[in-house]
């Protein structure tokens, strides 16, 4: 291995789960073995949850102005570690340096918008009356967790570790098991920060630690990114008991392209968008609705897809029984009359022959009942349905359970706004093959991408975090009683 065993972090140290039970961390860039992940049992979530309640107390009661001090050092290290967390995502995931600099910078920014909170939560007071003040406060909610997915190792639990801990509350994370690397280097540096031992603990398994975090009393809210599938068990689960649930699951997302968009920024977009990341992304383009005759843009997006190369500007997707799924649905869709324009089935990269690799792959002609056009499938490939309006564009988009992002390509102001009117998903972009907001704006997409009120990044992520104690306060007996005191 070229690491040591991946070990639990609780009370600000690495410590052995008390199980032996163990999976293999393996690289997707070239099969090498990186390290050994422990399935943790309950009562490894039980000693997190008693070390996060002691430590809750005296970090509660930190103001923030100084809890987020911590977060600006953490900033810091972000960036003066930039390179070694990006070779640990990239080793542990799949993804390109360029793909893996790109996540931790989204991390810092991340970070970023979470030492400002003090200014965005102050609270508000008013005098209601002769003398009597109505005052609202953020308070946080206590332990809480936060359960990650493999394809942003770094980035997703950092829309959630700055925000709910500088808000006040400790947390406890389960990375996934296919990338607990990253998770730990981040404990490491939070604890250099200065965070006190406690705040921050992680919690390495399965489903079995995960229906452990749901059912746990002492947890007071989670948050869960992955599929659809088991989205809705957690939210399920969680709220059974009582807690704040916030789970984002899988995505569909369409890109709607017209006569008149520009053709060489389109095809870039949509080829960046399908292709980035190796696909695996809940914001990449899956499905392009061609609104009537855009061959000449169709054309120019296999042109710019046979200039991404695996092992160069393509990743590998995150093991072989992933490509084994995505290939099997491009296959499917050929069998059904749909066109392979360009086919990244059985790809191998010269020297990483045990990597696990998928090419760009365009398929036209894909009607919209078939698997690969309703499916995520979370690779690099893009299917092409074809209308002659607008609005049948939309009913296609609009018919998808999903509902995380759309986007429109074209010159025409007029439909753009049309499209965004109309579109059912929670981020637009116009001519933005991947419309993720900015902090402060949220993350957080419609339908059956998400369940749970609220977004789990920007301003939109306070409400998720704390509850809101009012006071009213009252001090001048002479003033007399009236109906509002």
């Amino acid at each position: 291995m070229k690491y040591a065993p991946v070990q639990n972090y609780i009370n600000g140290q690495f410590v052995d789960a008390s199980t032996d039970q163990t999976l293999p961390v393996i690289s997707p860039l070239d099969g090498t073995l990186l390290s050994a992940v422990p399935m943790s049992a309950p009562k490894d979530l039980d000693a997190a949850v008693r070390a996060a309640k002691i430590a809750f107390h005296g970090w509660s009661h930190t103001p923030i102005k100084e809890r987020v001090q911590v977060l600006f050092r953490y900033r810091y290290l972000l960036e003066k570690h930039l390179q070694e967390l990006a070779a640990l995502v990239s080793e542990e995931n799949g993804k390109t340096m360029g793909e893996a600099i790109a996540e931790i910078e989204k991390c810092i920014e991340l970070t970023e918008f979470a030492v400002s909170l003090p200014q965005l939560v102050t609270g508000e007071v008013l005098e209601v009356s002769k003398g009597v003040e109505c005052r609202t406060e953020h308070v946080p909610l206590g332990v809480v967790a936060s359960i990650v997915p493999f394809n942003f190792p770094s980035m997703v639990p950092n829309w959630t570790i700055p925000n709910a801990l500088a808000l006040g509350n400790c947390m406890i994370i389960k990375p996934s098991e296919k990338v607990p690397l990253s998770v730990g280097r981040l404990a490491q540096l939070l604890k250099e920060a200065g965070l006190p031992d406690g705040v921050f603990n992680v919690v390495n398994g399965d489903s079995a630690i995960v229906n452990a975090i749901c059912d746990h009393p002492g947890i007071a809210a989670v948050s869960f990114v992955g599929s659809t599938k088991v989205a809705k068990i957690v939210y399920q689960r969680s709220t059974h008991h009582y807690k704040r649930c916030l789970a984002l699951g899988g995505a569909k997302n369409h890109l709607l392209v017209l006569p008149d968009a520009k053709a060489d920024m389109t095809a870039q977009n949509v080829a960046a968008s399908m292709s980035g990341c190796a696909g695996q992304r809940c914001m990449a383009a899956s499905a392009m609705v061609a609104v009537g005759n855009v061959d000449h843009i169709i054309q120019k997006i296999c042109e710019e897809a046979k200039k991404i190369v695996p092992g160069q500007n393509l990743g590998a997707v995150i093991s072989k029984e992933a490509k084994e799924r995505i290939e099997h649905y491009i296959t499917e869709a050929e069998a059904q009359g749909a066109k392979i324009l360009v086919d990244g089935r059985h790809t191998t990269v010269p020297g990483k022959e045990q990597g696990t690799y998928v090419g760009p792959t365009v398929i036209d002609y894909v009607k919209p009942e078939m698997s690969v056009a309703k499916e995520e499938i979370f690779g690099p490939v893009i299917s092409i349905m074809r209308t002659d309006t607008v609005d049948e564009a939309l009913a296609i988009e609009n018919a998808n359970p999903y509902g995380n992002a759309a986007s429109v390509f074209t010159q025409n102001g007029g439909m753009a706004r049309y499209v965004i009117d109309r579109a059912s998903a929670g981020m637009i972009g116009v001519n933005v093959g991947v419309p993720v907001p900015r902090e402060p704006f949220s993350f957080g997409g419609w339908n059956e991408s998400k369940f749970g009120v609220g977004d789990i990044t920007g301003k939109s992520s306070i409400e998720f975090w704390t509850k809101l104690k009012k006071s009213t306060v009252k001090w001048n007996p002479e003033a007399g009683i009236n109906w509002m005191s």
